[in-house]
């Protein structure tokens, strides 16, 4: 595992009807939806480790803290920008950001644990 603070990842998506609030069932507007935020940045966390991580292993997801500061509706281009900032053995945070031409839409943390893909869905079966 080459793990290190530094790693960084982008998204840019385009809001689309199916990544609206009104959509997802999280409110009834037509603007991002906060738990679509969320999914993006933690897609971006995942691109920025991935290369990294040894054959068989994954992240989970185990935390996170995210500020919605801005609306962003239908045709909106949003960036979403994650870096690992932190590594504690198999722990890994990241902080985010997600901006649109004007304004930060959203930042936050997000941590993850590096765990044995097998290993972790086993567990999850037996349950």
């Amino acid at each position: 595992m080459t793990l290190a603070p530094g790693l960084r990842s982008q998204l840019l998506i385009m809001v689309e009807r199916s990544d609206t609030a009104e959509k997802i069932g999280s409110g009834d507007v037509p603007v991002l939806a906060t738990p679509r935020l969320l999914a993006l940045a933690e897609m971006a966390t995942v691109k920025a480790v991935h290369a990294h991580l040894a054959p068989g292993e994954t992240t989970v997801g185990t935390r996170v803290e995210l500020v919605h500061l801005a609306p962003s509706p239908l045709g909106t281009h949003v960036q979403i920008t994650t870096e690992l900032t932190e590594v504690d053995g198999r722990r890994l945070v990241f902080g985010f950001e997600a901006r649109d031409k004007q304004n930060v839409v959203g930042r936050g943390t997000i941590e993850r644990v590096v765990v044995d893909r097998a290993k972790f869905l086993d567990r999850a079966t037996r349950q």
